[in-house]
């Protein structure tokens, strides 16, 4: 049975793979690693329908290791980021599994300063010791509660800066986003939100809350065209993506969506360095470039764009699976604050789809998985590819005078990931995707 403890979170089956049980070894193990005891932390869940139940003993498993618990109940990841900083903890934890289907629970850690709790910064060190159950017990412990969605509501209407008023149709794919609506929108003027499928319900009865998926984006797609809104905005379960489809119900992909956000950054801060990670189109890059900021290229997942933005002090960043993270959002990711930054930025344009088209210049292939045996031996045939520069920043890069290609092992199962882009037409893209395909199933 596949192991819950992925490379920056915790996501399975429950309860096959996750359940009450180990909920509670993980909350102890988190406060041994962290070391919480006598400290505060906050602890929030999405609307699935195993976070009641794994919340609670995950609490408990804090508060016997001595945690002052602050529950700030059901909302957003990015929601609970902001619950960190309002109420001053030392961290906190979000029970939810993302963008996974129903039957899944999980997971996010987050540590002191807003560190992002992966492999490499003590997920690894949590797992050992609540797979061998190792328990702390201190007293002192404590649970309270605390709400604090209006707070967020208040802090993301400062941002809101409009040059008209917009129709904006929002898909919630009854995940938390339409519980979150329900405090922002009335301190947004000038938006006229339409709500699809806002009721929080963790057996996601309309679509799974995957934006990235475009079958997921059908009913959004038509419903924008319908009500001739400007354009439509789709979120994942817990909050923290957002994916946009224009005024004519054409999907928006989130690296040019990155692009429209560097704009904005770049049109406040002239010399800004934004962050984009290696898949992205180069239309990304070259825009960042051309309006006088200083792109920098990461590689893929949170912990290493976080590490990476502030290293270079980046005012931005945005990855192709549509996290977009802030330097003033305490150096994380929240799809309100897109949504609301990308809402300014529509306004100052006739649409959405005229700002989009001349960044549209080039043909992406989107990101294509393949079951492999050994991506090493992939890698080694990509290098000896003729005329090819090759990289190594996350997987390999093989750059040619009139496309690229990345191929990137996951962390999570057997496969690699391959994104390959052409300068020079769709004939071309479609012929290197055959040669590309070919090379990594030989």
């Amino acid at each position: 049975m596949a192991d819950p403890f992925k490379a920056y979170d915790i996501r399975g089956l429950y309860p096959e793979q996750l359940d009450e049980e180990l909920a509670y070894h993980i909350g102890n193990a988190t406060a041994q690693v962290l070391e919480l005891t006598g400290k505060a932390f906050a602890v929030g869940r999405d609307m699935r329908l195993s976070g009641p139940y794994l919340k609670k003993r995950f609490i408990e498993g804090l508060v016997d290791a001595g945690v002052h618990v602050v529950d700030v109940g059901m909302l957003s990841t990015p929601a609970l980021t902001y619950s960190m900083h309002h109420l001053n903890t030392d961290g906190g934890a979000m029970i939810t599994a993302s963008h996974n289907p129903s039957p899944y629970g999980g997971v996010k850690i987050t540590g002191p300063g807003f560190k992002p709790i992966s492999g490499d910064t003590g997920l690894e060190d949590i797992e050992k010791i609540a797979r061998a159950q190792t328990v702390v017990k201190e007293d002192g412990g404590s649970i309270k509660e605390a709400v604090t969605l209006n707070a967020y509501g208040e802090y993301l209407s400062q941002l809101l800066d409009l040059k008209r008023p917009l129709k904006i149709v929002v898909d919630g794919g009854n995940g938390i986003i339409g519980t979150l609506f329900q405090h922002v929108e009335p301190k947004l003027p000038g938006l006229d939100i339409i709500p699809m499928y806002f009721d929080p319900d963790g057996r996601f009865p309309n679509h799974d809350a995957n934006p990235l998926k475009p079958e997921n984006l059908n009913d959004l797609r038509k419903r924008v065209v319908e009500e001739k809104a400007d354009f439509g905005a789709a979120f994942d379960g817990d909050g923290d993506r957002c994916a946009l489809v224009d005024e004519n119900g054409d999907i928006v992909t989130c690296d040019l969506t990155t692009a429209l956000l560097a704009k904005y950054y770049l049109a406040k801060e002239p010399d800004a360095t934004i962050c984009y990670d290696l898949r992205s189109s180069h239309a990304v890059p070259e825009l960042i470039k051309e309006l006088g900021g200083k792109p920098v290229e990461t590689r893929v997942g949170h912990g290493f764009i976080k590490a990476t933005m502030k290293e270079t002090k980046a005012a931005f960043a945005g990855e192709l699976s549509g996290h977009y993270y802030f330097r003033d959002f305490f150096g994380a990711d929240s799809g309100l604050y897109a949504f609301i930054l990308l809402a300014n930025v529509i306004s100052e344009a006739d649409s959405l789809s005229s700002l989009i088209k001349p960044l549209a210049k080039y043909q992406h292939s989107g990101e294509i998985n393949f079951k492999v045996e050994d991506p090493a031996a992939v890698f080694e045939r990509i290098r000896k590819l003729e005329g090819a520069q090759v990289t190594e920043l996350d997987g390999i890069t093989a750059q040619f005078d009139d496309w690229w290609c990345n191929v990137r092992a996951s962390n999570t199962e057997p496969v690699v990931r391959l994104n390959l882009e052409s300068y020079k037409g769709n004939d071309l893209m479609e012929g290197k995707l055959e040669e590309i395909k070919s090379v990594i199933t030989e």
